[in-house]
């Protein structure tokens, strides 16, 4: 289990800098990264247990200063970014994905608990970066809770595809795990 959970941290590395390698991924100043699709990945293949595992496992390396986070960042810092929030959300995500896929395994369960983990990171995430926003990163009077979502529109039709496809690939790969 370790040496998938070490895969699984590295791959969400890899996705949160994605757009390093691959600049034409930022789309109106929005860079696509990968590690909610990663965290949903571990839940679905490695179970409610082993994604936990895999996504602290990664959270622990960017907090001790491993540069693994997005945008190449690290160190305890991080916790007062406005952004952290999505970071630890990934372990409740992987949580709960890994519930529903145990308990439905199913391709539906795979995609509904794909599409679960989803909401649980853009609400756990998007109330983070408000209060954030509001209490320590000194936003302007006129920010808003409603602020803090519209903010994450232009992400949200790449998200909703790879719900759709992290389900479908969890689903088709589940049993290779297994073997």
């Amino acid at each position: 289990m370790m040496v998938y959970a070490a895969m699984f941290a590295a791959l969400m590395a890899i996705g949160a800098n994605i757009t390093t390698f691959l600049p034409f991924l930022v789309v109106a100043g929005v860079p696509i990264t990968l590690q909610t699709f990663f965290a949903i990945l571990a839940g679905l293949l490695l179970g409610s247990r082993g994604g936990v595992l895999a996504t602290t496992l990664y959270m622990a390396l960017g907090l001790i200063g491993a540069p693994v986070l997005a945008g190449f960042k690290g160190g305890p810092a991080q916790l007062f970014s406005p952004f952290f929030g999505f970071v630890v959300s990934f372990i409740i995500v992987a949580y709960v994905v890994g519930k529903i896929s145990e308990t439905y395994p199913t391709k539906v369960g795979f995609v509904i608990a794909a599409t679960v983990g989803t909401v649980i990171n853009y609400v756990f995430g998007t109330t983070w970066m408000y209060y954030a926003w509001k209490f320590w990163a000194e936003a302007p009077e006129v920010f808003s809770y409603k602020i803090a979502w519209l903010a994450l529109v232009p992400p949200m039709p790449k998200d909703a595809v790879l719900m759709v496809v992290c389900g479908l690939l969890g689903y088709r790969t589940a049993h290779i795990k297994r073997r």
